[in-house]
């Protein structure tokens, strides 16, 4: 998993992020240990103040635990990372509360540390950490058997003609076939006994009569290539200016460019709008649906919440009643049966943690896997909308795409042989 730490301080900022549901689905305050107070507030109050009897201002040390989007990682997975990333960087024993994000169906953790040593009232130098945090990634990734990413692989690793195979073959934009082209042209004149005739058949066709620099007749396609009517039409120039007259009358060539590109830029102007307003408004009906999801969600964790709270008091009073009292608990002391009674009690106690914390878990993975989904639906609608607003607006951008990886290449042979 990816591992984003920092030295910091603002406490209260800090914790004010960390219970945001503003912007998670789910928030978790998952432990509060080494604190006197179990409150996420109150702690970080605390560490802030033990600061004060020390010089250090960054008095905490913040840590995001990302784990990879496709993969449900269990709890014990992130408390191991936990565990090894303080004892690594120095911060074992030291107080630490561990909070869960849960958002667009991936759960996530933040861990904060306080990096006073109350013994020393000292703070812990914490050398190097960003080092040490990449190689515990690396390793995390390795473990778990997650599929790393390139920017975690060792350099050394790392081979500048290592390209995929969709990088050399980037799709071209088509090309016209010529002779699709030469059969519009030769169409339009067979059709056409006038220049109006002929101008009209063309623009049908999507080629613009225009004026050419020697006077001749020329046609301009959207994208701004020049066509001589005589050659592409197969007739002679003579013909040509018998049928069609002169050219005189007829815009430019720069002028026709000009025509063209205010059509295409009032037609690309209509299409991002109308395009614009569908995704708007299909945006609109997946959040309804991401918000009624988290609403029943949250509604399913308070009731899951509640039936432990009262199960958990249930049991404890039925273990409490296995102890006697009076003359009989003192008897039962006298045997050695309370202690028997209380060892019983403890192993069910654990074995009912052990229980609650299972059903909690599967309520949560189910919760990421429904948020999952959802969140697939609303990325397939948005890279759908900006691939068809780059196509729309940069219709070359594959060809820029093609020229940029022939100078990747070239760099890349370069480097190799140098």
């Amino acid at each position: 998993m990816i591992l984003k730490g920092s030295q910091r301080a603002g406490g209260m900022q800090l914790a004010k992020h960390l219970l945001n549901m503003k912007d998670n689905d789910h928030v978790t305050v998952h432990e509060v240990s080494g604190f006197v107070s179990s409150d996420l507030h109150l702690a970080l109050k605390e560490a802030y103040a033990v600061s004060r009897g020390t010089r250090c201002k960054q008095f905490l040390f913040s840590l995001s635990l990302s784990p990879p989007e496709t993969e449900t990682v269990p709890v014990e997975v992130f408390e191991k990372a936990i565990t090894d990333i303080e004892e690594r960087i120095g911060l074992a024993g030291q107080p630490r509360a561990v909070v869960f994000h849960e958002k667009e169906g991936r759960r996530h953790a933040h861990c904060v540390w306080s990096r006073i040593d109350i013994e020393t009232m000292t703070a812990i130098n914490l050398s190097h950490y960003k080092l040490k945090l990449k190689d515990i990634s690396r390793q995390l990734y390795i473990e778990n058997k997650w599929r790393m990413p390139s920017g975690l692989a060792n350099s050394v690793e790392a081979n500048p003609l290592n390209f995929s195979g969709a990088q050399w073959q980037q799709a071209k934009r088509i090309k016209s076939d010529p002779r699709t082209i030469k059969t519009a042209f030769q169409d339009s004149w067979a059709m056409s006994d006038s220049l109006r005739a002929f101008r009209n058949a063309l623009e049908a066709r999507g080629y613009y009569l225009a004026q050419g620099d020697r006077r001749g007749f020329v046609a301009v396609d959207w994208h701004g290539e020049i066509y001589a009517v005589s050659r592409w039409t197969g007739v002679k120039t003579k013909e040509v200016k018998a049928k069609l007259g002169s050219p005189e009358a007829l815009p430019s060539v720069e002028e026709t460019r000009k025509a063209i590109a205010e059509q295409i830029e009032q037609k690309i102007l209509r299409f991002t709008s109308e395009m614009k307003w569908e995704f708007e408004h299909a945006q609109e009906g997946l959040q309804a649906k991401r918000k009624a999801l988290v609403l029943r969600q949250r509604t399913e964790r308070k009731r899951l919440a509640e039936k432990h709270s009262e199960r958990t008091i249930a049991e404890a009073r039925q273990r409490a009643e296995k102890i006697r009292k009076g003359l009989a608990g003192l008897w039962d002391w006298v045997r050695g049966k309370r202690a028997e009674v209380r060892k019983a009690n403890k192993t069910e106690l654990a074995a009912c943690q052990t229980r609650d914390r299972t059903e909690q878990e599967h309520l949560i993975n189910r919760h990421l896997e429904e948020r999952h989904d959802l969140q697939q639906q609303i990325r397939n609608m948005r890279r759908r909308y900006e691939m068809e607003k780059t196509v729309l607006l940069d219709p070359d951008r594959d060809d820029k795409i093609e020229e940029q990886n022939r100078k990747q290449l070239r760099m890349a042979v370069a480097f190799r042989l140098q």
